[in-house]
């Protein structure tokens, strides 16, 4: 049986990256992008519909989202679906889908820059900084070696 698990999103960040760090030191960074949608209904109207997600990345990729991106930077992202579960503080069951980001590529600059980022970031398609972590494209297997666990 045939099975394809490819997302390809373009959207922007609805709030800057949260980093932290597993046990064993792997950066993992949670960007919540809005991806929109517009269409026209039945009577001509234009309607528009949001949708949020969240991206996971790891390790340097991890790391570079969070010092070049910041809350409405619009992004490329290209990833799979993954389900993660637990068991939240009450004892109830808890599930999640999100997006596991395989590649993110910065479109250009929102707004000013994070602070720390050079004072060119974003003039191009993509700075320096974000080519060299599209070059080292972080794979899941090395997440999940890494203690990908969260």
């Amino acid at each position: 049986m045939a099975s394809l698990n490819r997302v390809f999103l373009i959207g922007n960040l609805t709030k800057d990256p949260e980093l932290r760090y597993t046990p064993q030191g792997t950066a993992v960074a949670n960007l919540r992008m809005a991806v929109n949608r517009r269409w026209k209904d039945k009577n001509g109207e234009q309607k528009d519909e949001a949708c949020f997600i969240t991206v996971v990345t790891w390790d340097k990729q991890a790391e570079v989202c969070n010092q070049y991106l910041r809350k409405g930077s619009p992004l490329f992202v290209e990833g799979r679906l993954q389900s993660r579960s637990w068991e939240d503080n009450a004892g109830q069951k808890r599930s999640v889908i999100e997006v596991r980001a395989e590649r993110v590529q910065f479109m250009g600059q929102s707004g000013a820059a994070r602070p720390g980022a050079p004072a060119d970031e974003g003039q191009g398609e993509i700075s320096q900084a974000p080519q060299a972590m599209e070059e080292e494209s972080i794979s899941w297997t090395e997440g999940a070696d890494k203690g990908g666990n969260v």
